[in-house]
């Protein structure tokens, strides 16, 4: 049926040797769909791409075609379908030479679905996996470093919905639950750009608790793992809350 559906939309297409979409010879058609996309005609290609699939299944054209398809969703900004497509082809065609171009982009599409930080982060934990499944699979790939950089990014998004929800806490003199989410920050994003602002928090709010014997120990563990940071005279003043 789908097949059919496809063969209607095309009646009427260009009957010009080299340019019918409708051929028997699946590279040929490839090439054709492949031109839009080459000219950026995503809409025209997914058409394409999504007629040569049913048409051609199970082809030495099909694995480009999955990951094509996947390509011309997510320049469509079509995010979605974009890891659909992609998701299917990890899943399909695991020897592709395109793999590891497909796995990169899988995780891009979630990249781009991460919402702002004080919303649900499930898409910027499907994006952290997938990146980071890729840097682990291909470390040589040159989209290696990009991933890193959206990795570093993505964590410092989740750091700072924990340290924002902590600086919450604070202003509510809440200190037991201010020093549980800067400990978060703390333990699970060490890396991130907030982890040293944390450390120093989490050790305010156990001095406010009245813990004391607690906070001493996280601001040691502060000066041993950020000697040169530059909030080292904030540590200092609170290090002499303890004297």
């Amino acid at each position: 049926m789908l097949f059919a559906v496809f063969s209607v939309m095309y009646i009427g297409c260009s009957s010009t040797p080299g340019k019918d979409i409708n051929t028997d010879d699946p590279e040929q058609a490839f090439r054709i769909a492949k031109a839009k996309y080459d000219n950026k005609e995503y809409l025209d290609a997914i058409e394409d791409f999504s007629f040569i699939k049913v048409k051609f299944p199970g082809t030495n054209i099909s694995d480009r075609v999955e990951y094509y398809l996947g390509d011309s969703y997510y320049y469509k900004k079509e995010y979605i379908l974009s890891a659909y497509e992609f998701e299917t082809m990890l899943k399909n065609y695991p020897l592709s030479p395109l793999i590891s171009e497909a796995r990169y982009k899988l995780g891009l599409c979630y990249y781009q679905l991460s919402p702002k930080f004080p919303l649900d982060q499930d898409y910027t934990m499907y994006a952290i996996s997938e990146l980071q499944s890729f840097v682990d699979a291909y470390p040589g790939d040159k989209n290696v470093p990009d991933a890193e950089s959206k990795l570093h990014e993505l964590r410092n998004k989740l750091a700072y919905k924990d340290y924002w929800t902590a600086e919450l806490y604070m202003k509510m003199d809440d200190y037991k639950s201010a020093a549980i989410y800067f400990n978060n920050v703390c333990e699970n994003y060490i890396e991130s750009d907030w982890a040293e602002a944390a450390m120093l928090g989490q050790a305010e709010a156990l001095i406010n608790a009245k813990k004391f014997s607690e906070a001493g120990i996280v601001l040691d563990k502060f000066y041993k793992l950020f000697p040169n940071s530059k909030l080292k005279s904030s540590a200092d003043k609170l290090k002499q809350l303890l004297s």
